[in-house]
């Protein structure tokens, strides 16, 4: 891709995490370019390629299942120029502003990811200081630390990212502020908020994220019910559920394992969705109608600051809804919940709360491991149909014949 933007006559580095990860000797999870060819020369270049962004303006390059991100050179402006626009609070809601690769060097958020390696000498060329940080393990803004939260409130949240990361620290002029300036996350898309609590809890590094989040305060603008019940977390039983959880998203990734936003999310929303429960079960509701009324009221609540596509609030429910069926261990229901597709994320749920310290459910998990091994069929079964069923890719509509006569089938596959 940098040789062909190259022969185009245009200029094109690797940039970003992907050099910084392989000076670290990591291995990246992807690669970005960057050039001084705007979006549509990029996309004259490679017939692959879609243009995607308002706020920022970027070309996707497509190779199979691959995509790789290709921005043009940015420059700092002040919202007067054509391209950029500034709100009066110093947030950047538009950034198309396109200059030099000194220019686009200055704007990157981190030394560390204002990083270039340059295919015509294979060197990587540093406007900021960035080797020298990646050295001494440190994150460090490039310009005012509060400026630029300010331009992009999200950089407080990936800045936790990146410390979590890589274990860095981050340096104490860019610390500071974020004390103080997490209330501009409230300002943030409420769906831009969603992508980035999946690279914070699924990257590997939950733990270190959980804990940064709770130290710098901001789990509150991602999920204010929850963290208002860690303030009132007697003997510590829901932090500790959490912090099992985030372990055992960890290992799950470095595994190879996938792990699922719901079963995120039925952890940190368990104790919030519980004490609505206690209250509808008090007005007269069953257990089970109170699980899912309560469910539905905490998810919706939550989606506000951060939304929760549907897709993924219902599973979460299904596993909150099965905890009190796990409870019934007589009878035949017990084949069919053992068959059930959230089966075993509702069981792993329930070894969770087992190991975070609720009374009473060893027996309950032990009975469940137990009958699992009895009935490998079933398990496996239940398995197959929980796993994410890939969709038919669509044919290509039959042309009409030459005499007009109408196809005898659209030629589109259902999706099972």
């Amino acid at each position: 891709m940098l040789y062909r933007l190259k022969d185009a006559g245009y200029e094109a580095y690797l940039v970003g995490g992907g050099v910084r990860d392989l000076l670290l000797g990591r291995e990246p999870k992807d690669f970005d370019v960057a050039t001084d060819a705007h979006p549509e020369q990029i996309k004259a270049v490679f017939r692959n390629c879609r243009l995607i962004g308002r706020r920022f303006r970027l070309a996707h390059v497509h190779f199979g299942r691959e995509i790789i991100e290709v921005a043009t050179f940015r420059a700092q402006h002040n919202g007067d120029e054509e391209g950029g626009v500034t709100e009066d609070g110093g947030r950047i809601v538009r950034d198309n502003v396109y200059g030099t690769v000194e220019d686009d060097a200055v704007r990157r958020d981190f030394t560390v990811n204002a990083l270039y390696y340059n295919i015509k000498d294979f060197s990587v060329v540093d406007y900021a200081g960035g080797i020298d940080d990646l050295e001494a393990g440190m994150l460090k803004l490039i310009g005012d630390p509060e400026v630029r939260y300010r331009e992009d409130a999200v950089r407080m949240l990936r800045a936790v990212r990146f410390a979590a990361k890589l274990g860095f620290r981050i340096h104490p002029e860019a610390e500071a502020p974020i004390f103080e300036l997490g209330h501009l996350l409230s300002d943030i898309a409420a769906a831009r908020l969603f992508e980035e609590v999946l690279k914070l809890f699924l990257g590997g590094s939950a733990v270190q994220t959980y804990e940064l989040l709770g130290h710098y305060d901001l789990l509150q603008y991602l999920f204010p019910q929850t963290a208002h019940e860690l303030e009132n977390d007697q003997g510590g039983r829901f932090h500790a559920l959490i912090l099992r959880a985030m372990e055992n998203t960890d290992s799950r990734i470095a595994e190879g394992k996938p792990v699922t936003p719901a079963f995120l999310y039925a952890v940190f929303m368990w104790l919030p969705m519980q004490r609505r429960a206690k209250q509808l079960r008090r007005e007269g509701m069953t257990e089970t109608q109170s699980i899912c009324e309560a469910g539905a009221e905490v998810l919706a609540e939550q989606s506000r600051c951060v939304v929760f596509p549907r897709r993924y609030s219902l599973q979460t429910r299904e596993i909150w809804q099965l905890q009190p069926r796990l409870k019934r261990i007589t009878g035949k229901g017990t084949l069919r919940l053992l068959g059930h597709p959230r089966f075993r994320a509702a069981y792993d749920f329930l070894l969770l709360r087992a190991e975070s310290g609720e009374q009473s459910l060893q027996e309950l998990c032990e009975w469940w491991t137990e009958y699992q091994l009895a009935n490998p069929d079933v398990v496996k079964q239940s398995a197959s149909r929980a796993a994410p069923k890939k969709r038919a890719r669509r044919r290509p509509r039959k042309k009409q014949a030459a005499d007009n006569r109408p196809a005898t089938g659209s030629g589109e596959q259902e999706s099972h």
